[in-house]
């Protein structure tokens, strides 16, 4: 195919922050590589960039050497940088983690350790030496994480578009992939319009399975959407940062926290229990095509015989106002019910292997004229900038191997 039958070079699906960070690194690492995005909202980062507590994080719980850690304790520092560079609102704060069970105390040193060798400043707190950070928690023993932080996600992925060049085309749903290692990629989109690249960059996050699935890739996963249920806590002057509890090392989440944002406000959560839609943001939001595919998918059954009794407490808290504040009192005794007002929740992206296995680490899969990002849930608004370099430089190199450059 000659090269005027290309409409671009790179042919990104998904206008979240990994996308849009996938087109800035292309356009910083080789001008002219001509990039566009397709994005089925009428904006960018509607979903999981968007719908998150704005956390930066500093990478403590993390495995030492997983793209993970290695990501966010780099992508950290670059995000708050980035912030800093083109006036984003933004802070580090700092944040504790807080054990209020005996037997929590073990996790929260091996954490410490974690975090050591992860590169970061860590402190190991009493008892007494909480209040000094935050007066109305109480625990038997804490870490206070300098290197955390808060950001407006969605300001950080408006300014990614506008900077990287990159033709952004919004409403712009991708119903079908042809790919033809001889000519290139296709998209169709709903509305009609064909869109033909050198090379796919898929960043669908919560339809990424999907769109490996259309261009003929086998993703060796699902996407198993979990919602993240959060309140906002009506008298905020009780927090003063960021407060979490010790988090369950079997299960991928960090359980209700306390969290200052950009806004001054104080989000409270999130609870994870399944989404009945790949975008359910409440319990009324039910699609059946999409809840039928992941409940045939192994791996849904498998995860859910093994995590079952976590899994009920997360969808009593769900349903129960007064056991979510029960959650929240572990950590700040002077919350009541009446405190917590309800907000907007999330749905994270979380693929499950066929097995059972939650993927644990960033899953960045390629093929053929194709890069997937399978798995890239939180930490990745946090390490957006160093994983948007690692698909880029996946990406550039698929385009000089068409060329017949030397990898």
């Amino acid at each position: 195919m000659a090269r005027r039958a290309y409409d671009c070079d790179v042919l990104v699906i998904g206008g979240g922050i990994v996308g849009l960070s996938t087109a800035y690194a292309i356009s910083r690492a080789a001008p002219g590589t001509e990039v566009t995005v397709l994005e089925k909202e009428p904006g960018p980062a509607r979903h999981q960039t968007g719908r998150n507590s704005g956390v930066v994080h500093s990478g403590i719980y993390y495995r030492p050497g997983s793209l993970k850690a290695r990501y966010a304790v780099r992508g950290a520092a670059e995000m708050v940088a980035f912030c800093a560079e083109h006036g984003i609102p933004h802070a580090v704060t700092g944040k504790l983690i807080v054990a209020t069970r005996r037997d929590e105390l073990p996790r929260l040193h091996a954490l410490a350790q974690r975090g050591r060798e992860n590169g970061l400043t860590v402190r190991e707190l009493g008892a007494a030496q909480i209040a000094a950070y935050e007066p109305e928690v109480e625990g038997l023993a804490a870490l206070h994480v300098g290197a955390t932080g808060i950001c407006d996600y969605a300001a950080v992925a408006r300014r990614l578009a506008a900077a990287s060049g990159a033709e952004i085309r919004y409403g712009a749903r991708a119903v079908r992939v042809d790919r033809r290692p001889d000519l290139g990629v296709a998209a169709l989109t709903a509305a009609g319009d064909v869109v033909r690249g050198r090379v796919l960059v898929n960043c669908a996050g919560l339809h990424c399975d999907e769109i490996a699935r259309l261009t003929g890739d086998d993703p060796g996963m699902r996407i198993v959407p979990f919602r993240g249920e959060y309140y906002e806590l009506a008298r905020p002057e009780l927090i003063r940062g960021l407060v979490y509890p010790v988090p369950d090392p079997a299960f991928p989440f960090l359980g209700v926290h306390l969290t200052r944002g950009i806004d001054a406000g104080v989000h409270v959560g999130p609870n994870a229990v399944p989404a009945l839609a790949r975008e359910g943001y409440d319990w009324r939001t039910v699609r059946p095509r999409e809840l039928a595919a992941t409940l045939a998918w192994p791996g849904s059954r498998h995860l859910a015989r093994r995590h079952w009794r976590h899994g009920t407490g997360e969808l009593h808290r769900s349903l129960s106002r007064r056991a979510f504040t029960e959650a929240v009192r572990r950590l700040v005794p002077a919350v009541r019910e009446a405190d917590l007002v309800p907000a907007p929740a999330g749905v994270r992206a979380q693929a499950v292997l066929r097995d059972g296995t939650l993927a644990d680490d960033f899953l960045i899969r390629e093929a053929p004229r194709a890069v997937h990002v399978l798995n890239a849930p939180s930490p990745a608004a946090t390490a957006s900038l160093p994983i948007g370099r690692e698909v880029a430089r996946r990406t550039l190199a698929a385009l000089a191997a068409l060329d017949g450059v030397p990898r």
